[in-house]
């Protein structure tokens, strides 16, 4: 049976598609993945759309709350990855995180940014008691000290956060308009970028170990 990822926030414009994409690239290298793009803006299905299919995993556009539902019946896969709506109270996002053995919830470490992920958190993920963590997103390399005080709020608050960022370059934009996943670009700080999502990627599987 599939594992299925859900990358979640209830809040647009944080990191969350070119997370899905750069996941699903990157456990694809090893796994055989399914993206599922449930959000109705298709931003995953238009970079996807872009790749001629060269990205290594496969996609899926899927909004309906009851057919999302039923997920974990896919064969085929090793992994599932979903890509889910940035609307906090939508029947697809409850549908997924219902069923969904892991979260990973993007954000910027900005305080407002911030706040809005921890009330997705408090809304969506702890009633399900889902696994998850936060993975701090779009961060400033030159603000390193935003991202201490982030991680701080955080383990006040109990919420599990991976110890990777992923690092505001501008690959990731490049690598999107150019149909490919951060792995494929051959850009300025394609390599930097690349490396982020590696090691999200190896914290993801060391807590499935655990």
């Amino acid at each position: 049976m599939a594992k299925i990822i859900a990358i979640l926030n209830g809040k647009g414009g944080v990191g969350k598609t070119t997370t899905a994409i750069n996941l699903a690239a990157t456990f694809a290298q090893e796994h055989k993945v399914l993206l599922v793009d449930t959000d109705i803006q298709g931003s995953a299905s238009w970079w996807f759309g872009r790749s001629e299919n060269q990205m290594g995993f496969d996609l899926a556009p899927e909004t309906d709350a009851k057919l999302l539902s039923n997920l974990q019946k896919i064969t085929g896969y090793d992994l599932v990855i979903v890509d889910t709506p940035p609307a906090l109270h939508s029947e697809a996002l409850a549908a997924v995180v219902a069923i969904a053995d892991y979260l990973v919830l993007p954000t910027p470490p900005a305080p407002m940014d911030l706040a809005a992920l921890i009330e997705t958190v408090t809304t969506a993920v702890m009633p399900v008691g889902t696994p998850h963590r936060v993975l701090l997103t779009k961060v400033d390399p030159r603000s390193l000290g935003e991202v201490k005080e982030a991680q701080n709020t955080l383990i006040q608050l109990g919420i599990p956060a991976c110890h990777t960022v992923i690092r505001a370059y501008k690959a990731h934009e490049r690598a999107a308009l150019d149909g490919v996943a951060i792995h494929q670009w051959r850009g300025r700080n394609a390599r930097e970028a690349e490396s982020d999502y590696r090691c999200v990627a190896a914290e993801i599987k060391n807590d499935w170990r655990k």
